[in-house]
């Protein structure tokens, strides 16, 4: 079985000097869950090739961040990104999209992306997302013309976590807005920044950073245990 993890190659803001990009927890902390598994993992990203981590998010007083960000061939992987062109959508069981404010300005409107998903949705695979990542489910269409997303339970970073993360003045929209905005039932955690999923039938979403684990530790569950 294997898994395709959907990055970003986006890394500036509009005004500010600071870099943004991957999460990198949102990553990591998902890819030990299904390494202990033993599963093959497959980066994609929408130009390919090199993938920007967001340099406020490398904590390597995490232990996880740091075995991962100090692993070659983790780095390796990170590097050198498939792009969507790469990709068969058949030889995959689960995709799961990364978080980052960086997704906001390249994952929305991907194209191809939006077909992986969909082949891989309809071909009873899961689709799985964490915070800023789940921007990459806006549009994605199904074959008989719906949104994945319509009339589906999920979450994603709020507008209250985006404004306590003061880049308002800088994000082209709220995500918790265009979930709704698009017919989905958006849920979240009473406080912000706590770990928080939400599961609509073969759709796995995390709200924040913190949910990263938690998504993979169901998507683990939905892949073997039914």
């Amino acid at each position: 079985m294997k898994v395709l993890i959907v990055c970003t190659n986006h890394d500036t803001y509009p005004t500010k000097a600071t870099k943004t990009g991957l999460w990198l927890s949102e990553l990591t902390h998902f890819y030990e869950v299904l390494a202990k598994r033993r599963l093959l993992m497959d980066f994609v990203s929408p130009q390919g090739g090199p993938i920007p981590i967001d340099p406020r998010s490398l904590d390597l007083k995490d232990d996880i961040n740091r075995t991962y960000y100090e692993d070659e061939a983790f780095r390796q992987k990170l590097d050198n990104s498939l792009s969507p062109a790469q990709v068969n959508a058949r030889d995959y069981r689960l995709i799961y999209f990364t978080g980052g404010h960086g997704t906001m300005w390249d994952l929305p409107d991907n194209e191809p992306l939006q077909a992986i998903t969909r082949t891989i949705y309809e071909r009873g695979g899961t689709v799985a997302a964490v915070c800023h990542g789940v921007c990459g489910l806006l549009h994605v269409t199904l074959s008989d013309g719906t949104l994945l997303i319509h009339d589906k339970y999920l979450t994603g970073f709020s507008n209250v976590e985006e404004r306590l993360a003061s880049f308002v003045s800088e994000v082209p929209f709220y995500l918790e807005d265009k979930l709704r905005e698009q017919g989905a039932h958006y849920t979240k955690a009473m406080l912000p920044f706590v770990e928080y999923i939400e599961l609509d039938e073969r759709l796995i979403t995390g709200q924040n950073p913190n949910s990263a684990h938690k998504v993979a530790t169901k998507a683990m569950e939905e892949l073997f245990e039914k």
